[in-house]
Order: structure tokens, then C-alpha cells, then sequence
């Protein structure tokens, strides 16, 4: 498996991905793949964090990772993280996961947080946000709402997603 940057030549196949991906989530409002189109023209993109993984030439699995804030600090939002359902439940995910904490990192941010699920996110180090003081801007179950640190550094406040996530 090779994790890697996407590319404009990606754009329509991760745009594919997206969407086979969330086809039968359990919690979808199955617009996942024109969010990302939209987040890729916004302020809040950063091309470094948004990856594909890619198997045998072809791309299986998306991950992307958009600025937020929490008053005046900038954080990171995770989402959406896809993987087609032949590929889900190998590993796939979470190497997207771990490449982007690994960037996110050496690009100085503090934290990453979740929206997602509770059985999940917890295996790759997220916690409920509301432990480091980040409060969601929606009513959410706080074992949903999770946090990761990347680095040193304290946030604390309701988050403020990109525009283009509605929110």
C-alpha cells in the first residue's frame, strides 16, 4: 500500500471513492464527496493533508484533514476519511490516519479532532474533545466528538468548522 498526496488526477476517482464509500454508512447525509470538492476550493484546504492510499495502482481509500478553528487557534478537522467497502477492514484507514497525524505534526498542528464513530476513532488515540476543553458547535454524544494531540499546545472552546461544511 502506498500512501500519498492526491493530485488533480485523482479528483475523480477520489470523488468516486467518497461516495462508494459512504453508500451504505450508518450515518450519512451521502453528500461526503461534494464536501470534499467543495473543501479543495476553499481557505480551509491543506493539499499536504489530503491523502489517497493506493493498492496495486488504484486508489481504494481518501482521508482529508481541513483547518478549523477554536477562537483564535487553528486545529484540524478530520472528514471525511473513505475507503471502499472491498478494502474496509484492512488496514486501510488507519494508515491514512496515522500518514496524516505523522504530516500534521511535523506541520506544527496541535490537535485533530472526529466526528465519528465511537468504536473506531478510539483505536487510533482519539479521545472525547470535551477532555482537552473542545466543545462541538452542535449537540452531539461526546464518546462522538473526539480529539486527538498531535503536539504541545492548549485549546480550549467550541469549534468553528470551514464554511463549506455547513455547519
Amino acid at each position: 500500500m502506498i500512501i500519498r498526496k492526491e493530485n488533480s488526477n485523482d479528483f475523480k476517482t477520489i470523488y468516486n471513492v467518497v461516495k462508494e464509500a459512504f453508500a451504505s454508512a450508518e450515518h450519512s447525509d451521502g453528500n461526503e464527496q461534494d464536501l470534499v470538492t467543495e473543501l479543495r476550493k476553499g481557505k480551509a484546504y491543506i493539499p499536504e493533508l489530503s491523502l489517497v492510499a493506493e493498492i496495486d495502482g488504484n486508489v481504494v481509500g481518501h482521508i482529508m484533514f481541513t483547518e478549523a478553528k477554536v477562537l483564535d487557534k487553528t486545529v484540524l478537522a478530520l472528514a471525511p476519511l473513505s475507503v471502499i467497502p472491498a478494502y474496509q477492514s484492512k488496514g486501510v484507514g488507519k494508515a491514512l490516519i496515522k500518514e496524516g497525524h505523522r504530516i500534521a505534526k511535523n506541520l506544527g498542528y496541535c490537535y485533530s479532532i472526529v466526528l465519528g464513530s465511537a468504536e473506531y476513532y478510539p483505536k487510533m488515540g482519539y479521545v472525547p474533545a470535551e477532555n482537552f476543553g473542545i466543545k462541538p458547535p452542535f449537540d452531539v454524544p461526546s464518546e462522538n466528538f473526539m480529539a486527538y494531540k498531535l503536539n504541545d499546545g492548549e485549546v480550549k472552546g467550541i469549534v468553528k468548522y470551514a464554511d463549506e461544511f455547513g455547519i
